[in-house]
């Protein structure tokens, strides 16, 4: 068995395949580390593609779309490996991308998960929005990240270089033990897609368990393939799972005041929303409230069992105030400016 395995799920993804997988392949140096496709059951050209181009690629065949966290759920539970990597089928790798993600994890025992400095793919001297250099959360349940904050991406020029504890790390490119994954219940099925990835760190972080950004690897990520960024779907989604992800993992003492506050900010979403005559992403976040209370009473034993193994309740990467406010209001748009006066802001515990 190979010692680590990365992991591509695709659906309906061939030309995304033909321009990135054989970046992976041969990005991939180490003789420890297999390359994995697993098929969401596409019904484009993608599995015909892989079988003529890629014969000696390992590929998991599904016969329907589970979704991006139950696929690699079922995905990475065929697998034998100590560590797995979850990579999207639209980044593309660097030489020797996946060495310093598996050494750190051989050398910190402690820590569960860790990501690489994700940039652009179009715009490759800036960070990338679905990770950049590690993710954050703050108050109200609002991610972030070192490197983007809201829809301000900066350009790297080297800032942010330590490794760091953050709070979560990205899905587009996520090294994870496998024992880990499993143990923690791996990514939630029900959330089909968006915030999944910071589901499960959250719950590794609260079971002591760390999830760090380790800079010095560098992928580039597309981002936004299976969904557009201003599609209603994606906006439900990541409205409805956020939601979901507060009441999973927040304490008590926290959440409803929590939820009353974030009454208050999404409902001036919905109105800018309504404003800019967007009515369907509108309807989507009024949607994504209402699911969320009719699934919510089905995960009360999920939460009971999260708060129980919790170890830990102030956790790396929590920024302790409103990431709104002090964007919309104090003017801190970068994260350096944000956390000039750190001890005040943040809780970042090796």
């Amino acid at each position: 068995m190979a010692k680590t395995s990365v992991i591509i799920l695709n659906w309906n993804g061939e030309e995304l395949l033909k321009q990135f997988l054989p970046s992976v392949t041969a990005h991939t140096i180490s003789e420890d580390c297999a390359v994995v496709v697993a098929d969401n059951g596409s019904t484009d050209g993608s599995v015909t593609f892989l079988q003529d181009q890629f014969p000696d690629l390992e590929l998991i065949l599904f016969d329907q779309n589970h979704g991006f966290a139950e696929g690699y759920n079922k995905a990475i539970q065929q697998v034998d490996s100590d560590y797995v990597i979850l990579l999207n089928s639209d980044v593309e790798t660097t030489l020797g991308w996946t060495i310093p993600l598996v050494s750190y994890l051989d050398d910190h025992p402690e820590t569960a998960a860790v990501q690489p400095t994700i940039r652009s793919f179009h715009q490759r001297s800036h960070f990338e929005y679905a990770g950049a250099a590690g993710g954050l959360l703050d108050r109200y349940g609002y991610p972030f990240c070192r490197g983007r904050i809201l829809d301000r991406v900066e350009e790297d020029f080297g800032q942010y270089r330590d490794v760091l504890p953050v709070f979560w790390a990205t899905g587009a490119c996520l090294c994870i033990r496998k024992s880990d994954y499993m143990s923690a219940g791996g990514l939630d099925r029900r959330f089909f897609a968006h915030m999944e990835e910071i589901d499960l760190c959250w719950r590794l972080n609260a079971r002591g368990r760390g999830v760090v950004c380790v800079p010095s690897s560098v992928v580039y990520h597309v981002g936004g393939a299976s969904l557009g960024k201003e599609n209603p779907r994606k906006l439900y989604l990541n409205f409805r799972n956020n939601l979901l992800m507060l009441y999973k993992n927040m304490p008590g003492k926290r959440l409803y005041l929590t939820y009353a506050i974030r009454l208050m900010f999404d409902l001036l979403a919905l109105l800018h929303l309504l404003m800019q005559g967007k009515v369907k992403s509108s309807i989507a976040i009024v949607d994504a409230y209402r699911d969320f209370l009719l699934m919510r009473r089905s995960y009360r034993e999920k939460r009971e069992e999260n708060l129980l193994l919790t170890k830990k309740t102030l956790l790396p990467g929590e920024y302790r105030r409103s990431i709104l406010i002090a964007y919309y209001l104090r003017n801190k748009k970068t994260y350096n400016a944000l956390f000039r006066d750190r001890q005040k802001a943040i809780r970042n515990e090796n």
